[in-house]
């Protein structure tokens, strides 16, 4: 069953206790399970997919598991897909009652084999995030700044939403640093802003994962070669990568109705820098639909894999890169 974010409240969380939150809207969906679920936090249980997947005995013990001690018992399933399709069709042949199930899931597209259970399925509840809008996005910068009497200007707030990518939990942390920076400041300026947060772009990072997904190897070998990385600058490089390759999945798809290339970047939003447009436009000539929703999911689990291994994080992460970007990997 398909309902909106804004409509949980109506839900009754005893009745349900399956749900599957998909989209790139990672901020709405931190707020949803803190407003809605915050009685059973304490009790949470978090799986990643890949574990379920490697070890379904073990999750269903947790699931099916019983204690006079605890309250119901609320398990998290993260970077969900189709995969676990069937272990989900086994789930709804046992009694869950005393557990709340919760499938994070990025985008999912309308043939996806989890998102149609969930859909088709009146037991179960489906709840889609899509990106908020710059107008949604202004009035809770704008809200926030004056309840808390912070003094800043329209253009900063603008600029804020503008570097959000469309999600309020980017738009959430610049916001949290700009609270503390400003404590006893009568005044902040634009210059201060771009120091203290995350929206003066890092250009060499930029155009590393710019220059990866055009697949023009030569350039992507030669900045990393130039720039001195380190350890840190990992996960701001993957979370580059993953977020162009979003975007360049959402790219793919506007052009199976719109093959006019040029048309479909111009009218993207949030709008490409026209200066970007080239190279966006190779990205897309280089990538199938199929291959970058590949490379999504590849993204994750190397997140996942430099931040079990930050000791040797750069030469995972380069490697990665560097194959990524080479044309015969395609």
């Amino acid at each position: 069953m398909i309902i909106k974010s804004y409509e949980l409240n109506k839900i009754n969380l005893k009745k349900n206790s399956i749900y599957l939150l998909y989209g790139e809207n990672e901020g709405l969906k931190n707020k949803v399970i803190n407003d809605t679920f915050k009685e059973f936090l304490k009790n949470t249980y978090r799986y990643d997919e890949k574990e379920i997947l490697n070890n379904k005995e073990n999750f269903f013990n947790t699931i099916l598991s019983k204690s006079f001690f605890e309250t119901k018992k609320l398990i998290m399933v993260l970077r969900s897909s189709d995969k676990i399709v069937n272990i989900i069709e086994e789930i709804l042949e046992k009694n869950t009652e005393d557990t709340i199930i919760i499938l994070l899931a990025n985008i999912l597209e309308k043939k996806s084999k989890l998102r149609s259970i969930f859909e088709k399925n009146k037991n179960i509840i489906c709840i889609p995030f899509y990106s908020d809008n710059n107008q949604t996005l202004n009035n809770i910068a704008n809200s926030y700044f004056k309840e808390r009497k912070i003094p800043i200007s329209q253009e900063i707030v603008n600029l804020l939403v503008a570097r959000s990518r469309g999600d309020r939990l980017n738009l959430n942390n610049e916001m949290n640093k700009i609270e503390n920076f400003t404590k006893n400041k009568k005044k902040i300026n634009i210059d201060e802003i771009l120091k203290l947060t995350n929206l003066a772009e890092n250009y060499s990072v930029t155009e590393l994962v710019d220059n990866c997904l055009a697949k023009n190897s030569k350039k992507t070998v030669n900045i990393l070669n130039e720039n001195n990385y380190s350890s840190e600058d990992c996960i701001l490089i993957i979370k580059t990568l993953l977020i162009k390759a979003k975007r360049l999945n959402k790219l793919q798809n506007q052009t199976k109705n719109n093959k006019n290339i040029d048309q479909v970047i111009t009218s993207f939003k949030p709008p490409i820098f026209w200066k970007d447009k080239e190279i966006v436009k190779e990205q897309i000539k280089n990538w199938s639909l199929k291959k970058i929703e590949n490379l999504i999911y590849k993204i994750n689990e190397i997140e996942l894999l430099i931040k079990k291994n930050s000791s040797n994080s750069i030469n995972i992460l380069f490697d990665f890169i560097i194959t990524q970007s080479s044309k015969t990997n395609n």
